[in-house]
């Protein structure tokens, strides 16, 4: 018989709320037991809803009465959402999970971006600020150099153009025959 619950532990970094159940829950671990297929004996497979029983904390008063509190799936991924975000725009958590990336690091030394540019880029307050600019190339005459490799490229394969005389060549361009 295959396994209907998947068991893992949820960690909730403050104090949370669950639609239905009137008591703030404390910050802590929670094992978890989350239904992942419907019970064999479910007459309407269609009208079923995940659920996930939460193995509660104790409480001080009680601490030798153990709880649980079944809660469906959706809102419990509700309050871990909340939870994650800890009163934080979702932009600031992708920011720093993107800094915070060992990959991005080296792109970011390779570029010459720095932590506060990219920072700044990402903060609401829409101001420019010149300071914190995109660093300049290290190779200044590396602009003209890769412009003249592109035309290069671009141009590989191509006929040469003829070597007019001067004076034809002025006339052309001028639009003179």
């Amino acid at each position: 018989m295959e396994d209907l619950t998947s068991k893992s532990v949820a960690v909730f970094s403050r104090p949370f709320t669950v639609p239905g159940f009137d008591e703030t829950l404390p910050a802590g671990e929670y094992e978890i037991e989350t239904e992942v297929a419907s019970p064999p004996d479910q007459r309407d497979p269609a009208a079923w809803k995940a659920s996930v029983l939460v193995k509660l904390l104790p409480r001080i008063s009680h601490p030798g009465l153990a709880r649980t509190l079944t809660v469906s799936l959706a809102d419990f991924d509700q309050a871990r959402a909340k939870d994650k975000l800890t009163g934080r725009e979702l932009s600031d958590i992708f920011l720093e999970d993107m800094l915070a990336d060992p990959m991005v690091q080296l792109v970011m030394k390779a570029d010459g971006v720095s932590e506060a540019h990219l920072r700044h880029l990402y903060s609401r307050s829409g101001t420019s600020d010149p300071t914190l600019a995109a660093p300049p190339s290290k190779t200044p005459a590396r602009g003209a150099r890769d412009e003249e490799s592109i035309r290069t490229a671009e141009n590989e394969g191509m006929p040469s153009q003829p070597d007019w005389p001067p004076s034809l060549r002025t006339r052309l361009a001028a639009g003179k025959t």
